[in-house]
């Protein structure tokens, strides 16, 4: 029984740290991960970067940016920070 109390608080501080710090930063990266996945031709996007464009082409791990000045950038998936604008969402005009 003296055992357990020992290993008592560990364990709850283990449970814890999960809770609070574990499990949200993997709903984080899944979150981000498919927001990634789902970019389409036509949204407007952020960099990692700040950069910000629209998506003018996508393959598996690439997608080319169109910039203000028309010029295009490519940039690995992974760098894109949040979808500003989906091209799906209709516009509030």
């Amino acid at each position: 029984m003296q055992n357990l109390t020992g290993l008592l608080p560990i364990l709850l501080m283990f449970v814890l740290f999960y809770f609070l710090l574990i499990r949200p930063n993997q709903k984080r990266q899944k979150a981000v991960q498919q927001m990634q996945t789902n970019l389409t031709k036509g949204d407007k996007i952020v960099t990692i970067g700040g950069l910000h464009g629209t998506v003018d082409a996508i393959d598996e791990r690439q997608i080319v940016i169109k910039c203000g000045d028309g010029s295009r950038l490519t940039y690995d998936r992974s760098a894109i920070r949040e979808v500003v604008e989906s091209a799906a969402a209709p516009s509030a005009e």
